[in-house]
């Protein structure tokens, strides 16, 4: 009987063993050709812009292409499920972002799990979002603008890439803790709803420093920053806070994911590369100028950024009576 068991355990163990060497050869091998990596916007926008810097890398690293396949829509839920739904081989991966745990509350009904249908690889970023303004209104600091909403009730639009998004959501705590009203306007990225801003046919829109070049070129306003302190990459605007909101307060991320059941060998190769392109001084120069500050973690950490984000934002989507069907 003991013989049996002590044959057993070893049987178990060499399959185990052999496993592993097949998912390291697996690993190793990999990538053997072209990897999607799935950002869930249109392109042009400012998330679109880090991903295809983090791709671009990636791809010299790989000596393979990773290709940027724009997926928006739906608050990222179209790109979101793509990935969700792909083969578990490391050939497509997500460039998600904090919508991820929004959609948790946010959508009555889901076509895929935050959690369980993704396998974390690595935080990417942090950022804080910037007010832009269009020219047309008659504003230059956030007090000024809270002014004219004010005096101007329900005439506000305020541009979003997407109900529920980190700006969408942005937004809808200025107005709650300004005491103002605005009429949101969802687009499907932050590209067509910059196209709209610029000439007036929207009114506001929060969105990362990756459109601060759109300010230095006159075509937009930038009133404020909706971080805890000034941002590096526009130390001259205002936080929020500072200009009239005290206690307003939002920031965001990016992060890459794999599908689910994705070999952790595969993984831990993405992590490792990707971390190594963040660590570049010249890639992380190039995000600085962007308002972005690059991380670069273990995906434990990531995963526990996602649970935590899906408790912050939940109440946040809540309280301010935020549903999709």
């Amino acid at each position: 009987m003991v013989i049996r068991h002590h044959l057993l355990a070893a049987v178990v163990g060499a399959t185990c063993l052999l496993a592993s060497f097949a998912e390291l050869a697996c690993a190793q091998g990999w990538p053997n050709r072209p990897v999607r990596m799935i950002v869930p916007f249109a392109a042009g926008g400012p998330t679109d812009f880090v991903g295809r810097l983090v791709a671009d890398q990636l791809a010299k690293t790989w000596n393979q292409q990773v290709v940027i396949e724009n997926r928006g829509g739906a608050g990222t839920n179209i790109g979101n499920e793509v990935v969700a739904r792909s083969d578990p081989d490391g050939y497509t991966i997500l460039f998600g972002t904090a919508s991820m745990a929004v959609n948790r509350t946010l959508y009555r009904s889901l076509t895929y799990d935050p959690i369980a249908d993704f396998a974390p690889v690595t935080h990417v970023s942090n950022f804080s979002l910037f007010m832009y303004v269009t020219n047309v209104l008659p504003v230059h600091s956030l007090q000024e603008f809270l002014a004219y909403a004010k005096a101007n009730r329900g005439r506000i639009a305020l541009a979003s890439p997407g109900t529920g998004s980190t700006p969408h959501l942005a937004g809808e705590l200025l107005k709650r803790m300004a005491g103002i009203e605005m009429t949101h306007v969802p687009y499907r990225g932050a590209s067509p709803a910059l196209n709209d801003l610029i000439p007036g046919r929207v009114d506001v829109y929060f969105g990362s420093g990756a459109l601060l070049g759109n300010v230095r070129s006159g075509q937009v306003r930038g009133l404020a920053t909706t971080g805890a302190k000034r941002d590096p990459a526009a130390p001259d605007l205002p936080t929020i806070a500072e200009a009239g909101v005290p206690g307003y307060e939002v920031s965001t991320w990016h992060g890459l994911f794999a599908p689910a059941k994705t070999p952790a060998a595969i993984i831990a190769k993405i992590n490792a590369d990707t971390v190594a392109v963040l660590a570049d001084p010249a890639i992380k120069a190039k995000l600085e100028q962007g308002g972005y500050i690059a991380v670069g973690s273990s995906p434990d950490a990531l995963g526990a950024l996602l649970k935590s984000e899906i408790d912050k934002w939940g109440t946040v989507v809540t309280e301010a009576g935020i549903r999709i069907d």
